[in-house]
């Protein structure tokens, strides 16, 4: 198991972007966390196998139709172990 941050700027707020990434990380089987940020950026900390974990930041890229991904800084994390994928 691995964990990433992902800290993702640019029209991601109020364009359903975490309830789109939660329902990513469901399909993905992944665990994590999707919350927003006073700066207007959105936090994403998923975790789960290497493979899916890659899938997910690739799709965080783009997000969902209605947004507009400026940059995705992506981190390592210490896995926690978590059973479900939330939306903070």
């Amino acid at each position: 198991m691995i964990r990433r941050r992902a800290v993702i700027t640019g029209r991601v707020q109020g364009v359903g972007f975490r309830y789109s990434t939660a329902q990513r990380a469901a399909d993905l089987g992944l665990t994590g966390y999707a919350r927003n940020l006073f700066d207007g950026s959105v936090e994403v900390e998923v975790e789960g196998d290497e493979a899916s974990v890659s899938e997910m930041l690739q799709w965080l890229a783009s997000g969902p139709p209605t947004a507009a991904v400026k940059t995705v800084d992506v981190t390592d994390s210490t896995p926690r172990g978590e059973s479900a994928f939330r939306v903070l």
